[in-house]
This record gives structure tokens, C-alpha cells and sequence, in this order.
């Protein structure tokens, strides 16, 4: 609740959420004592949310009141604001549009009135002081506050004017859009994945390829009854325009839901069958494409439902079927079908061999939980291995040796001898060598040479030479780590900047061909991680897990890709790195204290042995 108070809002109960929400669950790993987990009857307070009413304006409030009354109104649950509506003047009612976008601030100051000739003259002017911290713009794209480039104060102004007959004051001039406080935020809004295809360049379908994936593109919706027709508009909106350079949709332009009817053109019927009706404008909506459009709502809907979907079905105007999509074609354009998937556990035993270990048996279930080391070089005594990635089809790894500066990449399924390098790096410290690696979905090896200034980014095509400068034109500071997504198109990395590590997500852009391909990455942005972050990992479609410092105490973070927070494991201390998989059924690993631990489901921290460092997932 804001700071302007709660006397104009009526709450009402604790009432389910309209969509289902996946929450995180919370764990810790003290220095000392025993580790437990935060069981689901200790968050049933997230799970819920509260109705807030808004109350119309008194007779005789000052302009200050109505404009505090008129922010509180802002925040119920009603869809259409017809009583944050009865504070405006006619002239305002008509031109104020509440759906241009969201301030989002860290709390609001009473709002303070400048009083002069002009309000004897019933005219007045109230200015509300606050701190910016994130935006949501028109395509409900979440963006928080880059610093220092737009930090600073926010303070809208509300122009009022006294009603003739009346003499009661109301607003006549205002921004568009809401300001609301992160807490009526978090309460009135929820995020959702949109899903579009990735372009891939010359390696998709467009450029000669055949891969096609889909990729999440996070946005916050409003919680109302018709959550489902709100998520499908979202969709045929088209990407958010961080995302729009490297994906596309198979949406025609323009289109909208058919609109008409009970349903609004959406239903989800007992057989988890979907159907979407959609406007004239998808009359011509057929073959390949119209199955890809089936695959975008498919995975958009299923994301949110609590059942298995059957199918995904698009109507035409007039109700005849343009195409239909079953849940097993459906799994086709998952972004695990590019090059396998990442589903077991690795990491380097910690004494002189410095050899690959692969967790063997079921993690979630095993009692005691015990690394063998892999078949090839890599599991061989000596391997020498400082860092290591896995293929997502685990038939290969790649491995920076001890020493930071050689990269080799080797069979996982046999030979014996370790392969020579494919990529050197002139560092003398490995501090300033060459970063952890990383595997794309589509085969192909990320690295980061730190042993220049600013650093260097490469690609290895298909994990081999010659290696593809990657051009990041917004870079500021040193690539320490990096991370990149399944998809191909997104990355997350840690820069060093000034002192201070931060994290960073950026847009992979492939062009050229396929025999000279050209890689990039742009539209850095920085989210909003603590102070240092010394670890990151893909947790999910659009979610992160990050190892950071806060105040001088390390702590472990899940956050969306959007920069907005997520569920956080409270106290962590003397953690090295944290590994995830975008598979979010997996759990989560921490090297802490010289060994390895894994996150089993609804349970604690079990510790891994043979002792080890840096735990992976394969990408």
C-alpha cells in the first residue's frame, strides 16, 4: 500500500488469482546449522490476492485530497477505473487514457498543492513527489530504471479546476497512463511469457536452416476475469520492442480477436482443448504458418494453465477452422528440440585431476548423491579442466584448462587423449583469460577473451574453428562470465564496470551466411542484481538465477529477463557459482565451501560427492 494511506480502499477477503502462478520456492544454505527449505504453507500469502475498491470522492475535499483520492482509485480492481473516472472533470474523462503505460515508484509522497491567485479563481495545481524505478510501457513491456541514465525524481502534476454549480474540485489536466507504488504493482499485475519464433539467420528456416524455436517475452497483464482473452490480445500485439529485433510472429498484421460473443473469441473447454476466434483479417491464415500461429498460443496458454493442453485450434471469421495443433505437435517448436536438452548434472572433482564428473542416478530422489567421472578425455586423470559447458546433446563438452588460457572441446561418449586447443588466449592469469564457456541451442560455443581491453567475445560455429568475433557495440567495462540462452538469440552476461560487477542481458542478431556467418549483440540492458554478481544462470523461459552480493552477504536470486524480481534464497554465504536449468522441474546447484550441493523438489540442500567446483547444466 502507497504512503498516501488506506483510508479511501476497501479490501475484500483473500480471493484465488484469475491465472495460475508458478512461485519459486525459497531455500537457504547458512554458513552453519541446518539447511531447510520454505515449505508452500509458509508463502500461501503470495498465492493470494487482495480485492481493493476504490471509494469516490467526498464533497468538499481540497485539491490535494482529490488528487491523493484519485491515485488510491487507480489501484482497485476495476478494469474500466470507473471510480478513479468520477475525479476528473467531463473534458478529462474523455481524453485520459489509464492504459498508456505504468510508472512504477518506490513510494508516493503526499501530493502538495500550490496555492495562489489561481485557486481563488477556482483554478489549482497538485504536484506529487516520488522515485522512478521501473516502467511498463504500451506493449506491457517491463523496464526498470537504467542508471544513471534516467534515475532521479518523478513528479507528476494534476492540473484541477472547481465545478461550476458544485464548487467541488476536480482534475482537469493530467499524464496518461498510471503511477503506481511496486507493492500495488505487484498486487494488480502478473507476468506472463509471450512466445515468438526466434530468428535464427542463416541457421532458421528463412536463411536455408529448418530450426524453429520459440522464445519467451515476458510482459505484465492486469489480474481480471478474462485473463485468458487479456494473454491471447497480448500475444497478437506482436513482441515487445526489446525483443521484436530477433524474433517474429506468424500473427498477421493487425489482426485481433473475432471480439463477439460470450467468450470474446477465446475458450478453453473440459478437454483442455483451445480455441481461438480470430478477425477478417486471418481470413487468409493457412497452411504452415497458420500451425506456426497455432504454436505461439499454444505455448502461451499452456504456460500459465494449470492442465496439460490437448490442442490449440484457430477459427476464422466467419467460425470455419483454419488449422488445428495437437500438444505432441506442439512439442516440435519447444527450444529443446534444437540440440538435446539439459536435464543432468556436471561439475569438476576438486583435486589435482581436475576431471569432468557427471551426477549419476536420479537427483530428486537419491539419497546419496555421487559423481562418476564422464567417459573421454575429459573424465580422464589430469584432464587439467578449470571451467567447463556441456552440448546440449551431451555427446560433447568444451573446457578452458586450468592455466585460463586453452580452449578444447572433446568427445563425452570415448577417446582417451584430450584434444588440442581451438582457442588460445595470450593472458598469463587465468583471472584475465579465457571465461567459462557456453552452448547455444544450436551447437554453437560462446566465449569471452578477457585478456584484452575492452574484452573480446567469439563464437566457435558447431564448437569449432575459426572462431567469429562477436561485435557488442554497447559495451562499457570487461565481459567477465556470460551465459546464453537455448534459443539462440538472447544472452546474459556479467560485466565488470567501474568496480563493480554487473549483470546484463543482451539480443544475439545472426546475419551473413551460413558458410560466413556474423554475430552480435545489442540492446544491453542492466538489471537491477545488488551490488556485485558473481554467478548467472538461465532458470526457466524467462528467468534467471543470479549469485550476488547484497550489503556484504551473498545471496541467490531468481529474476526475469524483464529485470523485474523474483523469489530470493535468503542467506547464502561463501557460495563460488549456481547453476540451473531452463527446465524448471530440475534443481538447482551451488558450488558452497568447497563442494557441491544440489536443490532437490521440497526438500534441502543435499551435498554431492566426491567434492567439487563450478556445477553446470548442459548449455
Amino acid at each position: 500500500m502507497s504512503a498516501l494511506g488506506g483510508r479511501r480502499r476497501l479490501l475484500q477477503g483473500l480471493l484465488p488469482l484469475g491465472v495460475t502462478l508458478l512461485v519459486a520456492g525459497c531455500a537457504s544454505m547458512p554458513s552453519s546449522g541446518e539447511v531447510r527449505k520454505v515449505g508452500d504453507g509458509q508463502r500461501a500469502d503470495a498465492d493470494a490476492q487482495v480485492r481493493v475498491f476504490g471509494i469516490p470522492p467526498h464533497p468538499g475535499e481540497s485539491p490535494s485530497q482529490i488528487v491523493s483520492g484519485f491515485l488510491e482509485a487507480t489501484t482497485s480492481g476495476e478494469a474500466n477505473f470507473s471510480t478513479a473516472q468520477k475525479y476528473l472533470t467531463k473534458h478529462a474523462q474523455a481524453g485520459w487514457n489509464p492504459l498508456d503505460g505504468i510508472t512504477i515508484v518506490s513510494g508516493l509522497a503526499q501530493p502538495v498543492e500550490t496555492v495562489g491567485t489561481s485557486h481563488r479563481d477556482g483554478f489549482s495545481t497538485v504536484t506529487v513527489t516520488s522515485t522512478k524505478v521501473a516502467a511498463v510501457d504500451t506493449k506491457h513491456g517491463y523496464q526498470p530504471v537504467q542508471e544513471p541514465l534516467d534515475s532521479g525524481g518523478f513528479q507528476p502534476s494534476f492540473s484541477l479546476r472547481r465545478q461550476a454549480g458544485t464548487g467541488e474540485w476536480r482534475i482537469d489536466g493530467l499524464q496518461d497512463g498510471l503511477t503506481l507504488s511496486e507493492s500495488d504493482f505487484q498486487r494488480i499485475y502478473h507476468s506472463v511469457n509471450m512466445y515468438y519464433f526466434a530468428n535464427l539467420g542463416p541457421d532458421g528456416p528463412s536463411g536455408g536452416g529448418s530450426a524453429q524455436t520459440l522464445v519467451a517475452d515476458p510482459v505484465y497483464l492486469r489480474n481480471q476475469t478474462d485473463s485468458l482473452v487479456s494473454t491471447v490480445s497480448a500475444l497478437l500485439d506482436g513482441p515487445t520492442d526489446w525483443l521484436a529485433p530477433v524474433v517474429t510472429t506468424a500473427a498477421p498484421a493487425g489482426v485481433r480477436l473475432y471480439g463477439k460473443g460470450p467468450d470474446q473469441g477465446v475458450s478453453l473447454d473440459d478437454s483442455q482443448h483451445l480455441t481461438v476466434r480470430l478477425d477478417r483479417k486471418a481470413d487468409q491464415l493457412r497452411g504452415q504458418r497458420c500451425v506456426q500461429m497455432a504454436a505461439q498460443l499454444f505455448a502461451t496458454v499452456q504456460a500459465q494453465a494449470s492442465a496439460k493442453l490437448a490442442s490449440a485450434e484457430i477459427q476464422r471469421a466467419d467460425g470455419s477452422t483454419a488449422c488445428l495443433l495437437s500438444s505432441a505437435q506442439a512439442e516440435a517448436y519447444g527450444a529443446e528440440n534444437l540440440v538435446g536438452s539439459t536435464t543432468r548434472q556436471y561439475y569438476i572433482k576438486s583435486d589435482s585431476s581436475h576431471r569432468l564428473m557427471d551426477l549419476a542416478g536420479d537427483a530428486t530422489a537419491s539419497t546419496q548423491l555421487t559423481g562418476v567421472p564422464v567417459s573421454g578425455p575429459f573424465g580422464a586423470d589430469k584432464a587439467d579442466l578449470g571451467s567447463v559447458a556441456v552440448r546440449r546433446d551431451e555427446q560433447v563438452a568444451a573446457g578452458v584448462r586450468t592455466n585460463g588460457r586453452q580452449l578444447v572441446v572433446g568427445s563425452l561418449v570415448g577417446g582417451t587423449e584430450m584434444p588440442a586447443p581451438v582457442l588460445t588466449s595470450t593472458a598469463t592469469d587465468p583471472k584475465n583469460g579465457l571465461s567459462a564457456p557456453s552452448w547455444d541451442g544450436l551447437g554453437d560455443l560462446w566465449v569471452a577473451d578477457r585478456s584484452a581491453v575492452p574484452s573480446r567475445m567469439e563464437v566457435l560455429v558447431d564448437g569449432h574453428g575459426p572462431a567469429v568475433p562477436v561485435s557488442i557495440p554497447e559495451l562499457s567495462g570487461r565481459v567477465e562470465s556470460l551465459k546464453v540462452a537455448s534459443d539462440g538469440v538472447r544472452i546474459a552476461l556479467i560485466v565488470k564496470d567501474g568496480g563493480a560487477m554487473r549483470l546484463q542481458v543482451g539480443r544475439i542478431q545472426r546475419g551473413g551466411t551460413h558458410d560466413h556467418p556474423t554475430f552480435s549483440v545489442s540492446g544491453l540492458r542492466t538489471l537491477p542484481s545488488q551490488e556485485d554478481v558473481t554467478s548467472v544462470a538461465w532458470a526457466g523461459a524467462s528467468r534467471l538465477v543470479v549469485l550476488a552480493n547484497q550489503s556484504g552477504v551473498q545471496q541467490i536470486q531468481y529474476m526475469s529477463t524483464d529485470g523485474s524480481a523474483g523469489a530470493a534464497l535468503q542467506g547464502v554465504s561463501e557460495a563460488a557459482s549456481v547453476a540451473a536449468s531452463e527446465d524448471q522441474s530440475r534443481p538447482l546447484l551451488a558450488a558452497y565451501n568447497g563442494s557441491v550441493y544440489l536443490l532437490p523438489t521440497d526438500t534441502n540442500w543435499k551435498q554431492i560427492t566426491p567434492k567439487g567446483v563450478s556445477p553446470v547444466y548442459p548449455g
